[in-house]
C-alpha cells in the first residue's frame, strides 16, 4: 500500500494546472493551498479567539511563547492526519474502524462529538454576540439565523464550492495581524514573552495554557483534516475506496507544503491575538475578559474604532468558517465509524441522508446549548478547555496509526514525526493533569 509510484495524481494535478494558468498572486498561490489552510485557519474560530484574548487580557504577553510551541506539534499531528487520508484513502474514523476494536472506535468518536457539539453552541453564541455588536439585533434572534444558514450551506451546496468559500474566508483572518500593529506594542515586551517567557504554577494559568492546547490542537481538525485529503480525490474523480488509496512523493510534499502553511497561519494569527489584547487590555489595567467580544468592546476606546471593526468582522468571518467544519467533522467521523456508504459533501443530501441527518443534529444540539441556560460567553472559553482535556487520547491514536505498517504501508511515519506526536500527546497530558492538581 502506498508506494511512492502509486495512487492518484488529483493533487499534483490541480498544483500543476494552478500554475500553468496566468493568473494573480494570490489566485496562484490558493490555488496550490486546499485542506491545510482551511483547517489551520478553521482552527482560530470564536472560541480560540476568546482564548488568546483571555490569556493576552489576563497575562500580558507571557504566553505568546506558545505560539512557537504549538507550531510544530500542531503540523506534526495534521499531517499525519493529511498523510493517513491520502494513503488509506479513507477519514480517520474509517482508519480507526478497519485497526481497532469499537471499544476504541466509538469512544474516540464519542470524545470527538462531545468536545464538538459543546464547541458548535459556544461559536454561535459567540458569533451572535459580534453580530449583535454591529447589527444591533438581540443575539437571541441571531443565534438560530445563523445556525440556519451555515447548514443550509452545508446542506444545499457543492463540495467544491464549500472549499472555495472556506478558502476565501481564510483572508479574514489576516484582520488581526492589522489590529495588533494599531495597538502599538511594547517590542521589547514583545520580544521577551515569546523567547523568555514568565511561566506560573497557578490554577487559572494552567486553565489557559489547557485551553490555548486544546484549542489549537483539536480533535475536531484531525477527523476533518483526513476526510478532506479524502474529499479531494473524490473530486478529482477518484470515487472508489482502491482508486484512492496510495499516494506518490509529489502528492505527499504537495500535503506537507498546505499543512506547514495553513499551521503556520493558525499560530501566526494566535501569537498576534494575544500581542493585541496584551498590548492594549492588559496594558490598562483590563483583566476580566471572558470572550472574545468583551476584548473588542475593550479594544475600541484604547486602540480605536478601526481595531475594533476589524477584530469584530474576524470574529463573525472565523464562525463561518469554524463552525461548518465542527459539524462537518462529526457527520465524517460517524459515517466512517458505522460505514456508511457514499457520506460525502460531494454527495446530494438524498444520496447520504445520514450524513446530513448528523450535520443538522450537530447544529441543533449545539444551538440547544444556547437556550437552556448555559453562558454563551463562558462557553467560548470552556469549550477550549475541554478540547484540551479530550485531544490528547485521540493524538496518542494518531500517532499509532500513521505509524503501523499495516495502515499505511511503507508511508509510516518518520523518526522525527513521531517524535512530535509523543511530545504533543505527553505535553497535553500534562498540562491538563497540571490544571486539576494545582
Amino acid at each position: 500500500m502506498g508506494g511512492p509510484g502509486s495512487g492518484s495524481l488529483g493533487r499534483c494535478q490541480r498544483v500543476t494546472a494552478a500554475r500553468a494558468k496566468p493568473r494573480g498572486l494570490v489566485r496562484r498561490i490558493f490555488a496550490n493551498l486546499g485542506p491545510g489552510l482551511v483547517t489551520g485557519a478553521a482552527d482560530d474560530d470564536p472560541s480560540g479567539i476568546s482564548t488568546y484574548s483571555v490569556a493576552g487580557a489576563v497575562f500580558g504577553y507571557s504566553f505568546l511563547w506558545a505560539a512557537l510551541v504549538s507550531f510544530p506539534l500542531m503540523a506534526a499531528v495534521q499531517l499525519m492526519c493529511a498523510r493517513l487520508g491520502m494513503v488509506t484513502g479513507t477519514g480517520l474514523g474509517g482508519a480507526i474502524r478497519s485497526r481497532y476494536s469499537r471499544w476504541v472506535l466509538w469512544p474516540a468518536c464519542l470524545l470527538l462529538i462531545v468536545a464538538n457539539v459543546f464547541n458548535i453552541g459556544a461559536d454561535l453564541g459567540g458569533m451572535a454576540d459580534a453580530l449583535h455588536m454591529v447589527t444591533g439585533i438581540p443575539s437571541y434572534y441571531l443565534t438560530p439565523f445563523l445556525a440556519l444558514l451555515l447548514t443550509a450551506l452545508m446542506i444545499r451546496t457543492s463540495y467544491s464550492l464549500i472549499a472555495r468559500i472556506f478558502k476565501w474566508l481564510t483572508l479574514v483572518l489576516f484582520a488581526y495581524v492589522i489590529t495588533a500593529f494599531l495597538a502599538r506594542p511594547d517590542w521589547a515586551a514583545v520580544f521577551h514573552g515569546t523567547f523568555l517567557p514568565h511561566m506560573a504554577w497557578t490554577q487559572s494559568y494552567m486553565g489557559v495554557l489547557v485551553g490555548i492546547l486544546g484549542t489549537t490542537i483539536s480533535p475536531y481538525l484531525f477527523f476533518w483534516q483526513a476526510s478532506q485529503e479524502v474529499e479531494e480525490d473524490r473530486k478529482a474523480g477518484k470515487i472508489t475506496l482502491a482508486q484512492r488509496r496510495g499516494s506518490t512523493n509529489l502528492e505527499l510534499s504537495a500535503a506537507k507544503d498546505d499543512v506547514f502553511t495553513g499551521m503556520f497561519f493558525s499560530n501566526l494569527v494566535m501569537f498576534f491575538i494575544i500581542l493585541t489584547t496584551a498590548a492594549t487590555l492588559h496594558a490598562h489595567g483590563v483583566r476580566n475578559v471572558e470572550t472574545a467580544r468583551q476584548a473588542a468592546e475593550a479594544l475600541r476606546p484604547l486602540a480605536g474604532p478601526s481595531a475594533y471593526w476589524l477584530f469584530t468582522i474576524g470574529l463573525i468571518g472565523t464562525g463561518m468558517l469554524g463552525v461548518p467544519v465542527l459539524a462537518g467533522s462529526c457527520a465524517y467521523a460517524i459515517a466512517e465509524a458505522a460505514s456508511w456508504k457514499g457520506a460525502s459533501l460531494s454527495r446530494k443530501p438524498r444520496r447520504a441522508p445520514q450524513f446530513y441527518m448528523v450535520i443538522a443534529g450537530a447544529m441543533v444540539v449545539g444551538l440547544a446549548l444556547d437556550f437552556v441556560g448555559l453562558n454563551a460567553v463562558k462557553m467560548l472559553f470552556w469549550s477550549a478547555i475541554v478540547n484540551g482535556v479530550l485531544a490528547p487520547p485521540l493524538v496518542v491514536l494518531v500517532v499509532l496509526l500513521t505509524s503501523d505498517k499495516k495502515v499505511m504501508g511503507s508511508r509510516t511515519n518518520s523518526r522525527g514525526a513521531k517524535i512530535l506526536g509523543w511530545i504533543c500527546a505527553a505535553l497535553m497530558s500534562a498540562a491538563a493533569v497540571a490544571l486539576f492538581v494545582t
